[in-house]
């Protein structure tokens, strides 16, 4: 049979396989367990919220309203970890006219513009520290990485945002590789609730979270229906 990249070309067969294994992804992420807040030390525990900001979700070429509907239970998050003072890091996206990421994607969340900022429910409960990034990956700003050496006692992450397939799974995935690479154990945890991508011709919401959830739990991302 002929091949394309290595693998034998889509036959009815294999499609029938791919959508059967969907379907088990898919009642695998609907029964997922809740998380109790109490399960997570106070002094080794960060709640990371990714790019939820304006030009993913109210304005731009990039905004997508099915990202408002993480809005209220990243802001409840933010409500615990304010109210027990534990460290809450919003990573936004602020690009410069010229960027390279440009390339790939619409030209989206200019620095010094309004869809660079965080969404006005995140702004109103503050509490978080702040950090810009200039490409998908948030791990790979310098202040990013100085936090992780700055704190070496943290060992848990709550991952939430936007997207799931993109820039969260890229900083979950380079974490979890980060932390091996130096023997450690690390905990990724992503509410499912708290996290969310986008619709748009060949790239559809529900199957490019399906794909991103399986990725990231076959490479030791825990993933939990909430966080209550």
């Amino acid at each position: 049979m002929e091949r394309v990249f290595g693998m034998k070309k889509f036959t009815k067969q294999s499609i029938e396989t791919a959508s059967e294994a969907m379907k088990a992804i898919a009642e695998e992420i609907s029964s997922l367990p809740e998380m109790s807040w109490s399960e997570f030390s106070e002094e080794n525990t960060v709640l990371i919220i990714v790019d939820v900001v304006n030009g993913f979700v109210r304005e731009g070429k990039m905004a997508s309203a099915d990202i408002e509907s993480i809005i209220p239970g990243i802001v409840a998050l933010m409500k615990k970890f304010n109210e027990k003072e534990m460290p809450v890091v919003a990573l936004c996206d602020s690009h410069k006219p010229d960027c390279a990421e440009f390339e790939s994607f619409p030209e989206h969340c200019l620095e010094k513009t309004s869809e660079a900022e965080l969404v006005d429910e995140i702004k109103k409960e503050g509490g978080y520290f702040m950090l810009k990034k200039n490409s998908t990956n948030g791990f790979h700003e310098k202040e990013f990485m100085q936090c992780l050496i700055q704190n070496p006692q943290t060992n848990t992450f709550i991952i939430t945002g936007d997207c799931t397939d993109i820039c969260v799974l890229q900083l979950c995935l380079t974490l979890k590789t980060w932390y091996t690479c130096s023997n450690k154990s690390v905990n990724i945890i992503v509410p499912i609730d708290c996290v969310e991508t986008y619709d748009a011709p060949g790239h559809d919401r529900v199957l490019m979270n399906t794909a991103a959830y399986k990725l990231m739990k076959d490479s030791g991302i825990k993933f939990v229906k909430t966080i209550k």
